[in-house]
């Protein structure tokens, strides 16, 4: 009898949800060639549109951009009719596996997971974003099934599991389990690999090398407490020498690690140790910020998850909750003030399907600090940057985030105009009337 492992059920799954997958109710069309006319562009770096432009797409890649072009025998043109015409949303922090009520993500077979995953990029999808990076879950067999076209989602920058030490970050077992030395067992979400536990160098190699065997663009690590787990949000997590080998590793492998972490302590034993991004940093100091300035450290905080109750919290939790949640405003009052440029724009919404539809409304939270021009700076062209940190491991080595000669043909059309009213994109439904991604039209309510 052959035994399915975990890891490749995912697989098997994704390609059971062919009937089920299609995104809109229009199928996904495929043109050789693609002429939108007459379109308001935001190339994903300038500050105004650059109106009355037409943008020609032949198989996958932008190939031309001009005011006029003459349409390709056989090809598709789309009069724009003065939409506006962007890249499509980069998002760089997100959790594609776990968007469900926390219980089911620990307790549910992994062909629901795989079912309710599908959903989740489908989501992301319908909302303009055509790339994102996985932080944190066994997402491998699910970017395989979308890059070979059994279901529609964004491209994906797998993380794999997340790997802390024992009674860290992605440690959830309870008073329940018998300890590790005395032949307890992992939880399900270590057991599937969404999560891996790792004490010791020997250990962190071999956690770190599995996640780059299984197909890992970049490595998540922990160096500090969470939220809605059990380690106390103070807490330094890994010692130096555990992080410098989960770094020599990845480097190794041609690519680089992030590390969640809210505190200065936390951040400090990160990146004096080769972590090359900071996820979250709610509760980081000047000091610490101008430091990770200096040396070119991505900062990837978000704001709307914390601006939503996180259900099933006990008060221990709501405590860390609150703390985090006011060290967020002070965050960004200070990334503004000294100019923080490598600034990534992400999301983190994770066992909570009902914000997730709603996760557009980050752009909107951000205009406390920032102009809209910068906030979609963030979502394209700046995460496509992070995006190419990958090095050696980047699946999708064009040119992504920008609307430019080249790059990838990742194009939404926006009824309306973001930069001057960003609102409009927490309705995608209506006012994202065209999503494409690699050359795919995925949508088009273009009248």
């Amino acid at each position: 009898m052959i035994k399915l492992r975990p890891f490749k059920l995912l697989s098997a799954i994704a390609i059971l949800m062919i009937t089920c997958s299609m995104l809109f109710a229009q199928q996904a069309t495929n043109n050789s060639a693609v002429l939108f006319t007459n379109a308001n562009v935001f190339d994903g770096q300038s500050e105004k549109l650059a109106e009355g432009m037409s943008v020609l797409v032949e198989g996958n890649k932008i190939t031309k951009i001009a005011k006029s072009i003459t349409p390709p025998e056989g090809a598709t043109v789309i009069d724009a009719k003065r939409k506006t015409l962007t890249p499509g949303f980069i998002g760089a922090h997100e959790h594609l596996i776990g968007q469900m009520p926390f219980q089911d993500a620990m307790f549910m077979d992994t062909r629901y997971m795989g079912y309710v995953g599908a959903w989740t990029v489908g989501v992301y999808l319908k909302n303009g974003f055509t790339t994102v990076r996985d932080m944190g879950g066994n997402t491998f067999s699910l970017k395989m099934a979308i890059d070979r076209g059994y279901i529609d989602g964004p491209r994906i920058y797998s993380s794999g599991a997340l790997i802390t030490q024992t009674g860290g970050h992605a440690d959830h077992r309870t008073m329940g389990n018998s300890p590790q030395l005395a032949g307890g067992q992992w939880d399900n979400l270590v057991l599937w690999g969404d999560c891996a536990i790792a004490d010791g160098v020997p250990e962190v190699l071999k956690a770190t090398r599995e996640q780059m065997r299984m197909g890992a663009s970049q490595i998540k690590i922990a160096n500090a407490g969470g939220i809605a787990e059990g380690d106390p949000l103070d807490i330094v997590e890994w010692t130096a020498e555990e992080v410098q080998a989960c770094t020599q590793a990845a480097t190794d492998w041609g690519t680089y690690v992030t590390s969640h972490t809210y505190t200065k302590e936390g951040v400090d034993r990160a990146i004096k140790n080769g972590v090359k991004c900071i996820e979250h940093g709610n509760l980081l100091d000047e000091e610490t910020l101008l430091y990770m300035k200096e040396h070119d450290i991505w900062l990837s905080p978000q704001v709307m998850v914390f601006k939503n109750e996180i259900k099933g919290l006990n008060e221990e939790q709501k405590k860390k909750h609150d703390e985090v949640t006011e060290g967020q405003e002070k965050l960004f009052d200070i990334v503004k003030k000294i100019g923080y440029k490598k600034l990534a724009f992400g999301t983190d919404i994770v066992t909570d399907p009902k914000t997730l539809v709603r996760m557009n409304e980050e752009f909107v939270w951000r205009t406390n600090w920032f102009t809209p021009a910068e906030i979609l700076r963030q979502a394209t062209s700046g995460n496509a940057e992070l995006m190419a940190l990958s090095g050696k491991r980047n699946p999708y080595p064009g040119k992504l985030g920008v609307i430019d000669e080249g790059a990838y043909a990742d194009i939404l059309l926006i009824d309306g105009n973001p930069l001057k009213d960003i609102k409009i994109l927490t309705d995608a439904e209506k006012n994202i009337v065209l999503i494409m991604k690699d050359g795919v039209i995925y949508k088009n309510t273009v009248k």
